[in-house]
């Protein structure tokens, strides 16, 4: 045990609050240990050492926030305990309850840690290690008093589809404060709740899940890859509470679909085939498409045009069967025929089909509502205009990229900064050869960009 320079007043308090003697945490901390596999010989002594500034060995700071908590009806965490500061905490927190709450608080309070998160690639495999049956069990034993039902879940999913609307039109940047202030304040607690039973229990989960996957979303749309994952990270494991099988694919997809938007393809044919392999036979038809069109791109990506090909008219396949209505979760990516056709388009880039890609990107065009995905157009537009570039028909292409920039104009996205940067270097060349419109349109992205 590493000792602490100052006594802790803060366990000190919550004992005294919970109305607990040291003998009992004593008892409550043993017998969490034993149903996590640990056998513990913790007593009233450890306690009055932890009281006096020892810090608890291995897993028991959890223990004893866990017994904390079960005592008090509401989360205590090891940072209320003095155990770790705010950072710590997260970083050491399995629980996807806290860990949630804490990616908001951070995110409301501009924490350091959270600002600086850097994306990486062993994080994109994080499923494919995770093993939900222990901290399950915890958060099972765990009810405070709150009683959750239909309404309070209902309004999760309202908040969600109406932030996740906004950020279709103004970029992530609007709203973010607000969405992860009411994840942290109000959603992650409501999982604490009581539930009539376990249908209840499993939407509460999947809305909190949804709700974390618009954060994380938010986020990448704003460059902050680091933080992204860390919501889609926490964001998986809460939908393996709601559905192990749908939700929880999806949310493996929102990873590789991170990594993949990112170039790094490590661990993202994995990951998908994992996903399909747990989805296929619970989820209808539009959402199954989604997964194989994804599993297409780690495959362009990784060169493997083959299995791209297969994987491209298993998205196809699905998305025309017949089947039930669209999983909520994977509604929130928009009408799916225009998402399998906007994943195709990048597919076909990937392979170095330019016109298959404007084809593509031109059917996207056409089944996603202008008004409604304005952002998606924009980007739609870009990507459009640099297949055409990529074509030689410069005319078409500054025309094209033109119609991005009026779309873009008033979002808070750094994607939509980027596809700017994208199509710069070639307008310079085109301003160069004296193209029509160039030297305007290279003006008006410079503008933007800045």
């Amino acid at each position: 045990m590493a000792t602490r320079k100052e006594p802790n007043q803060r366990l000190r308090e919550a004992i005294s609050t919970v109305g607990w003697t040291y003998e009992a945490l004593a008892n409550a901390v043993r017998r969490i240990g034993a149903e996590n596999g640990e056998t513990l010989l913790t007593n009233k002594s450890a306690v009055a050492h932890w009281i006096n500034g020892t810090q608890p060995a291995g897993q028991v700071g959890r223990y004893i926030a866990e017994a904390l908590s079960r005592r008090s009806g509401r989360r205590i965490t090891l940072a209320e305990l003095g155990f770790a500061t705010p950072e710590e905490s997260f970083a050491v927190s399995s629980d996807p309850v806290e860990a949630v709450a804490n990616l908001g608080r951070a995110d409301v309070e501009r924490r350091t840690f959270l600002a600086v998160a850097a994306f990486t690639t062993a994080g994109v495999a994080m499923p494919l290690l995770y093993d939900p049956e222990p901290i399950s069990r915890l958060m099972r034993a765990r009810t405070g008093m709150a009683r959750v039902g239909a309404e309070e879940v209902e309004v999760v999913r309202q908040i969600t589809a109406m932030f996740s609307a906004a950020d279709e039109r103004l970029g992530g940047g609007h709203g973010l404060t607000t969405v992860t202030a009411y994840l942290a304040d109000t959603a992650a607690p409501m999982l604490d709740g009581r539930f009539p039973n376990e249908s209840a229990r499993r939407r509460a989960f999947g809305a909190v899940a949804e709700l974390a996957y618009l954060a994380g979303w938010k986020h990448h749309d704003l460059g902050q890859e680091g933080a992204a994952q860390h919501y889609y990270q926490v964001g998986y494991q809460l939908a393996v509470e709601a559905d192990p099988h749908g939700h929880a694919g999806w949310m493996m997809r929102a990873l590789a679909h991170q990594a993949l938007s990112l170039k790094q393809p490590h661990h993202c044919v994995a990951l998908i085939e994992n996903a399909l392999a747990r989805s296929i036979g619970h989820v209808d038809g539009r959402t199954e498409a989604l997964l194989h069109i994804t599993h297409a791109r780690a495959f362009a990506a990784t060169r493997d045009k083959r299995a791209a090909a297969k994987a491209l008219l298993a998205a196809e396949n699905a998305l025309t069967r017949d089947s039930a209505p669209q999983s909520s979760f994977s509604l929130v990516s928009g009408p799916a025929a225009g998402t399998v056709a906007s994943h195709t388009a990048r597919t076909l880039t990937d392979l170095g089909d330019h016109a298959g890609t404007e084809q593509q990107h031109r059917d996207a065009l056409i089944r996603w509502d202008a008004e409604k995905y304005r952002r998606v157009h924009a980007l739609t537009y870009a990507d459009l205009g640099d297949s055409l570039a990529a074509q030689a028909r410069a005319d078409e292409a500054v025309a094209t990229w033109g119609r991005a920039l009026d779309l873009m104009d008033g979002m808070t996205s750094d994607r939509t900064k980027k596809a700017i940067s994208a199509m710069r270097p070639c307008l310079a060349i085109y301003r160069r050869r004296g193209v029509p419109g160039a030297v305007d349109l290279e003006r008006r992205a410079r503008e933007a960009r800045a």
